[in-house]
């Protein structure tokens, strides 16, 4: 299948701490585990589906700087086009995660001036009209591609991540144009069901997924009105949760685009997730399709 991936690429750095809240101490010795590579929502979609066997068409905005070259290698090594990939940042974007054994985790992520871009969608008409799906992550270059991408009918995704409410100023633009609407139970004003009940009624999404960690994910699908929940996969191996939400996101949009029902696509990315949380760092871990299906 073909899908297009509009979002954020960085360089990112992981750091194992003792647990939360972190006590003061001037130094530690983590051999071996603090670990710096090629990750951004938008770099871990496009990893995941390739791996999967998708056609990816990737658009981005870096910087010209090493961390840029560093990703376009990368980009290259992993066969992803990267035509699409805009040298306008005055920097490329960076983030550090602080990881303990429970899987909770710190980000911060520095943007540097990727806010301020935008995609005029005519620059990548031919992608969007091409696309089984158009994977636009949350982020502000998206805002009128997702606008042009529901006006041409092309079935759009994006995961919103964290919400503290229905009406979400910064989320709406991409809420109101999703088809397949994904997000995360952290944070959430009241029970992951009222809230995807509340979600539907607002935005009339297609399909919501709730992925709740280590409880699964629950699935919406306006078709049928019907809620459920798909239990997580684990066999206690968990190194670091960080990416577990990308990686549903991308293998569920993989099996669905591949016409399964919404249900059967979504206990695959459950493994698929499930799998790659036995790996360190948010872009590592990815399984391919034939893995998926012997374990289903």
């Amino acid at each position: 299948m073909k899908i297009l991936v509009s979002g954020l690429l960085n360089i990112e750095t992981t750091i194992p701490v003792k647990g939360f809240p972190i006590d003061y101490y001037p130094i530690d010795y983590p051999f071996f585990g603090i670990n710096t590579d090629v990750s951004g929502v938008g770099y871990n979609l496009a990893k995941a589906l390739s791996t999967l066997g998708d056609e990816v068409d990737l658009i981005s905005f870096l910087g010209n700087d090493a961390e840029a070259a560093r990703i376009l290698s990368r980009l290259y090594d992993d066969g992803i086009k990267n035509e699409k990939v805009f040298r306008k940042l005055k920097a490329t974007p960076v983030s550090a995660v602080l990881y303990d054994i429970e899987g909770k985790r710190q980000i911060y992520c520095d943007l540097k001036d990727i806010q301020e871009q935008s995609v005029n969608p005519d620059d990548v008409i031919d992608s969007l009209k091409g696309c089984d799906i158009a994977a636009l992550c949350n982020i502000n270059f998206n805002r009128e591609l997702i606008k042009k991408a529901r006006e041409l009918g092309v079935t759009t995704a994006t995961d919103v991540h964290v919400l503290g409410g229905v009406e979400d100023d910064y989320n709406r633009d991409f809420m109101e144009n999703a088809d397949i609407l994904f997000l995360s139970d952290e944070n959430l004003p009241c029970p992951a069901e009222e809230f995807i009940r509340q979600i539907e009624e607002r935005y009339h999404n297609k399909i919501i997924v709730i992925g709740m960690g280590s409880k699964g994910a629950m699935l919406y699908e306006r078709g049928n009105d019907k809620v459920c929940i798909v239990p997580a996969y684990s066999d206690d191996k968990i190194v670091n949760t960080v990416g577990a939400g990308d990686a549903l996101f991308s293998s569920f949009l993989h099996f669905y685009a591949k016409g399964m029902d919404a249900k059967n696509a979504l206990q695959r990315a459950v493994i698929f997730a499930g799998l790659k949380i036995e790996h360190n760092g948010a872009s590592k871990g990815f399984s391919k399709e034939q893995e998926i299906e012997k374990l289903i």
